[in-house]
């Protein structure tokens, strides 16, 4: 059975998606697709933590869904510019994970990722998957990936 790791840009899922359908994404519907494809052996949500109400329940039911939750706090800047990327980590994680699996799969639309895909594609050899909104993915991201995955309405709530 296929080894399957998942890792997922919240910020940027959630902002693609309200930008370009104005819904929320289905991680439940994501998790049922993917774990017919494999077994998860790891899956990572990458978010920033603001401590509201609807954040705790986001986060709650991501748990519940199986995903690791990995959060920075979110960092106001004093020129009023907020701080929080969690693209290193994300590619640490990926780099650190890829060896023992088949399948990475990472969503986000976030063409700096284009070059960790590419790197893991060649060094170890495994497939990389992209889910991403297709105006709001970066064309290096979807030419870097072995499989691209456009997140339309079955993938919304």
């Amino acid at each position: 059975m296929k080894k399957i790791a998942l890792f997922v840009d919240v910020q940027n899922i959630y902002y693609t998606c309200r930008e370009a359908y104005q819904r929320q994404f289905n991680y439940r519907k994501l998790w049922q697709q993917v774990s017919g494809e494999g077994e998860i052996v790891s899956a990572f949500a990458y978010a920033i933590h603001r401590g509201d109400d609807g954040q705790l329940k986001f986060q709650d039911a991501m748990r519940h869904i199986g995903f690791e939750l990995k959060l920075k706090p979110f960092i106001q800047r004093s020129d009023g510019s907020a701080k929080g990327d969690w693209d290193v980590g994300i590619t640490i994680d990926v780099l650190e994970t890829a060896p023992g699996v088949d399948c990475v799969i990472l969503l986000s639309g976030d063409g700096d990722f284009a070059l960790l895909l590419s790197k893991i594609r060649q060094k170890y050899a495994v497939e990389a998957e992209v889910y991403g909104v297709p105006a709001l993915t970066a064309k290096s991201l979807m030419e870097a990936a072995s499989r691209f995955h456009p997140i339309d309405e079955s993938l919304l709530l």
